[in-house]
């Protein structure tokens, strides 16, 4: 958490809200948040002075592209917020970093009425200052190793069939790999898995080709279910406005454990698998059922 359904939130909403601004300064309030430059004064002085013109999203990754002067990188990781407040609301308790825009406001100041502030509770979320004419994956790595976005042209049939038919582990595991498809985590994997009636422990070699389309379509349908409702909140997830997703409330197995399948009224069941949690309808997820 957060997922791509959050983080595409997340990017849709800071396009709304903070394009063609001047950032005109910041204030770094934990060093570790920012993974590069090594020092947060370069971080502040690569991004002062620039305009933000458009937000991009690559897998879990926020992108913004900085006119005159590179990209602004963020990945909110495990509890990361982004949020567009006014500069006058005191200060979140796990404030990570602030970034202040210039312009006319209703004062007359120099700053604009409003701010966007890192929040990050477990410390895990980073960001990262792209100098112009670099690459952003020569800096934040990690975009070096993602496999294409479900909502790609990239994304087949045919391509999660070749990735898939030589792979001896469950496949809820594969979907969690990033280097597979990018975006999908935990919430997702069970969520797709149910509509596609998989179970989580099937391994990727046992998988149809059948079965290999009816779970694309699933990642697909349930990804873009989750963006209409803005995101998925079970614990601390907010948009750039500071309000939940409500995705949650819709969902099929996830967080579900014990309570009747919205389908078939079988309790949901939850397991661990290789360290994480997968939920599934023992009915509707099995091989056997004549739904299937």
């Amino acid at each position: 958490m957060p997922e791509l359904p959050e983080v595409e939130t997340v990017r849709r909403g800071l396009n709304k809200l903070t394009l063609n601004q001047e950032i005109g300064g910041g204030d770094v309030l934990l060093e570790r948040t920012i993974a590069h430059p090594l020092s947060s004064v370069d971080f502040l002085a690569g991004v002062a002075g620039s305009v933000i013109t458009q937000w991009h999203r690559r897998g879990k990754y926020l992108l913004a592209e900085l006119s005159p002067r590179g990209w602004l990188g963020v990945h909110l990781r495990m509890t990361g917020q982004l949020l567009w407040v006014p500069l006058q609301e005191p200060l979140q308790k796990h404030t990570r970093v602030r970034l202040f825009f210039t312009g006319d406001s209703a004062e007359g100041d120099r700053f604009t009425s409003q701010e966007l502030r890192f929040v990050d509770q477990r410390t895990f979320g980073k960001m990262w200052w792209v100098p112009p004419g670099t690459p952003p994956e020569r800096v934040i790595t990690g975009l070096q190793n993602l496999g294409p976005d479900p909502f790609s042209a990239d994304f087949t049939v045919e391509y999660l069939a070749l990735k898939l038919q030589n792979r001896r582990r469950p496949i809820k595991t594969a979907l969690l790999d990033q280097s597979l498809v990018a975006g999908i985590g935990n919430i997702y994997a069970d969520e797709a898995l149910f509509l596609s009636k998989i179970q989580p422990t099937t391994l990727c070699t046992n998988l149809s080709l059948k079965q290999i389309a009816r779970l694309l379509e699933a990642i697909i349908q349930v990804l873009q279910a989750s963006i209409d409702a803005g995101g998925t909140t079970f614990s601390n997830f907010l948009n750039v406005q500071g309000i939940n997703g409500n995705y949650g409330g819709v969902a099929w197995v996830y967080n579900r454990a014990g309570v009747p399948c919205r389908v078939c009224n079988t309790p949901i069941e939850r397991i661990r698998l290789a360290g994480r949690s997968a939920h599934f309808c023992p009915q509707c997820q099995q091989s056997t059922c004549p739904k299937n």
